[in-house]
């Protein structure tokens, strides 16, 4: 099993940034992979909402952002620290929502993402973010 952990998440004032960090530990059981072979995903839901997509990063560093916020938010991921991250700049209400991070056991090729919810094999258990005018 992977265990992904989020952290970052709090409160902001509309216009601020945050930072969200996901590190993952442990492997399948059965093969040892390691985290550089999982697509990596945010998700956030917000109250009385459905989750929804945030952005997507590919084994190699393709990314993908959901289309409302592709001017606003970045991902990233660092595989020599087992680590995805998610900039949130210039933050506004409606961003106020737990926020999910995602690993998808990808067997195709390298730069395949995904930004479906049931694509995704491990879940976080969240972090809040709150973003106050």
């Amino acid at each position: 099993q992977v265990q992904l952990v989020e952290s970052g998440g709090g409160l902001v004032q509309t216009g601020g940034s945050l930072r969200l960090s996901c590190a993952a530990s442990g492997r399948t059981s059965a093969s040892g992979r390691t985290f550089s072979i999982y697509v990596m995903g945010w998700f956030r839901q917000a109250p009385g909402k459905e989750r929804e997509f945030v952005a997507t990063i590919s084994r190699i560093g393709s990314s993908r952002i959901a289309d409302l916020l592709q001017d606003r938010f970045t991902i990233s991921r660092d595989n020599a620290k087992n680590t995805v991250y998610l900039q949130m700049n210039s933050l506004k209400s409606d961003d106020t929502a737990v926020y999910y991070c995602a690993a998808a056991d990808s067997f195709g090729p390298a730069t395949r993402v995904f930004t479906t919810a049931v694509a995704y094999d491990y879940w976080g258990q969240g972090t809040q973010v709150t973003v106050s005018s």
